[in-house]
């Protein structure tokens, strides 16, 4: 049996130089560097249409929820970026999470969340990194039975945290971000032994 953690990351912003888009591939990394097998999306890619349950009535689940659900199904673990929008996470990722929760014919209620273990973070260019944003992300995951580990990492600042290449520029955070994670990585392995 293959016991190798597979985690999906994504960030909550379609923006293209997103500085959550970066943050989550450092974390991505890190997971990849113990041994994990991450698959990076970008939302941007599988956009959606606003959350509507007349339009899932009449329509169905539309075709990129379909595989955005399809790759939370396949994956144990979840790194996601937050962006943090009036002091929420944003739009989109709420839209996305909503839309993935809906069941299709035959399957389990929040198929897509069920047995989940995720790592939350966020890069903002204010002073708290996008704190307040991330105790919503928390609340809402662990409401539709995702295990968010209580690490987490906010950066600041972050027009000026990032080196060119998506690094960040102060190693210790870089370090910090990466150990997330490998941490979530870890926690995966150690449930399915």
């Amino acid at each position: 049996m293959n016991n190798t953690p597979k985690i999906l990351a994504f960030a909550g912003s379609t923006r293209t130089a997103s500085y959550n888009k970066m943050l989550v591939k450092i974390a991505a990394a890190g997971a990849e560097n113990v041994g994990a097998e991450v698959t990076y999306i970008d939302l941007r890619d599988l956009p959606m249409p606003l959350f509507d349950e007349d339009l899932e009535a009449t329509e169905g689940i539309p075709e990129n929820v379909r595989k955005f659900k399809e790759l939370m199904i396949a994956h144990q673990g979840l790194l996601i970026a937050s962006p943090e929008y009036n002091s929420s996470m944003t739009a989109v990722l709420k839209n996305a999470i909503d839309w993935a929760s809906r069941p299709a014919p035959g399957e389990a209620g929040l198929a897509a969340f069920n047995n989940k273990v995720a790592a939350i973070m966020s890069a903002s260019p204010g002073g708290l990194g996008g704190l307040r944003g991330l105790v919503h992300l928390r609340s809402l995951l662990e409401n539709i039975n995702v295990m968010v580990i209580p690490d987490q990492k906010a950066i600041s600042q972050a027009f000026q945290a990032f080196n060119p290449d998506g690094t960040l520029q102060d190693s210790k955070q870089q370090e910090a971000v990466q150990h997330l994670g490998a941490k979530l990585a870890g926690i995966l392995a150690k449930l399915s032994a």
